[in-house]
């Protein structure tokens, strides 16, 4: 994935302090998993440093990012974030912008938000109202002993030459993968001049709790696609052989975690993913080379299919950027 905010632009950040909003007193602080309106993940943290409130939001796509305002309101509290929407004249020529506010207002039951969202027309007429719900998500254990941990029997995902134990996410979908000589491959051909044809992300029929998994993976140039752990932890896959680390590049949980160390080898060529998820931690080494080490994940990434993070899911593996190939897929369970 390679969008670095979620369905609606950021313009900045406003952190609004309040002497109320200790963190003792108010019930929204800490981390919550978001059901969106039509069911997409989505993900609120809400912070409080000495009466300052903060938050960060996940928005189904894209990227954590920061809140342009967040403050109580009596019991409720209330999340602004603002968009830009450009106006063009006949010829297409952007002539203003103009900056519309949505905001989410929510109410705390116990570890269970309801909550509003409230997005005005950009053509000026009207708002759209819209409910969903988050849950309270408990906080992250300790770091499990990854050197202790007990495996099951290793399961290739992909055997022979055929997509069987895979399937679209969206099965509306265009299904760019096909498997050859063992490579999974998925080519999201667009025609010229017609409209964009939406490609698919590939899945396992079978679902999974913990494991560490390894497979190949081949980026060609300027390529884009992105491993997700239990369909909700994106691993970056990206060609960004050169660039500094950052918490979008290669081996990365996209936009949460930053690898410690560029170890992406140059589009063409044929790398490496070992990738263990135990305890709500993950490990990560690229090429050989540990870049995340055994750290938290605090929730979901942009992409992922629920917000839930104790219910087993699938690998899913990214195909709606460009084309990718992936071959020698082995997952293998954690045995509880």
């Amino acid at each position: 994935m390679r969008s670095y905010v979620g369905s609606l632009c950021v313009m900045g950040l406003t952190i609004l302090g309040t002497a109320d909003a200790s963190a003792a007193d108010n019930p929204f602080i800490g981390h919550w998993a978001l059901t969106l309106p039509g069911g997409g993940a989505g993900w609120l943290g809400v912070t409080n440093d000495q009466g300052f409130l903060d938050a960060t939001i996940l928005w189904g796509g894209g990227s954590v990012v920061p809140v342009d305002s967040v403050y109580l309101d009596g019991d409720a509290l209330v999340v602004t974030r603002r968009r830009e929407v450009e106006r063009k004249d006949s010829a297409g020529k952007v002539i203003r912008k103009q900056v519309f506010t949505e905001t989410i207002t929510a109410q705390a039951a116990g570890d269970t938000l309801n909550l509003t969202r409230v997005v005005p027309s950009e053509k000026g007429a009207g708002v759209t109202r819209e409910t969903f719900t988050g849950k309270r998500i408990p906080p992250v254990p300790p770091a499990p002993d990854v050197s202790k941990l007990k495996f099951g029997k290793p399961v290739q995902l992909l055997s022979g030459n055929s997509l069987d134990g895979w399937e679209l996410t969206d099965p509306e979908d265009t299904n760019g993968w096909k498997v050859h000589d063992g490579i999974l491959a998925n080519d999201p051909v667009q025609q010229e001049g017609k409209p964009h044809n939406p490609y698919g992300n590939l899945r396992t029929k079978s679902e999974f709790g913990d494991f560490n998994l390894t497979l190949e993976v081949r980026v060609p140039k300027g390529g884009n696609s992105g491993v997700y752990l239990r369909g909700i932890y994106e691993v970056q896959v990206e060609d960004s052989y050169g660039e500094p680390v950052d918490a979008h590049n290669m081996g990365a949980i996209y936009s949460r975690i930053a690898p410690t160390v560029a170890a992406e080898k140059p589009a063409g060529e044929w790398q490496t993913l070992d990738m263990t998820l135990a305890d709500r931690h993950v490990t990560v080494k690229l090429n050989g080379q540990v870049t995340i080490d055994n750290q938290p994940l605090l929730g979901c990434t942009g992409g992922a299919l629920w917000s839930d993070e104790f219910r087993p899911g699938p690998i899913y593996l990214q195909g709606d950027h460009t084309a990718i190939e992936y071959r020698n897929i082995v997952l293998t369970p954690v045995i509880k």
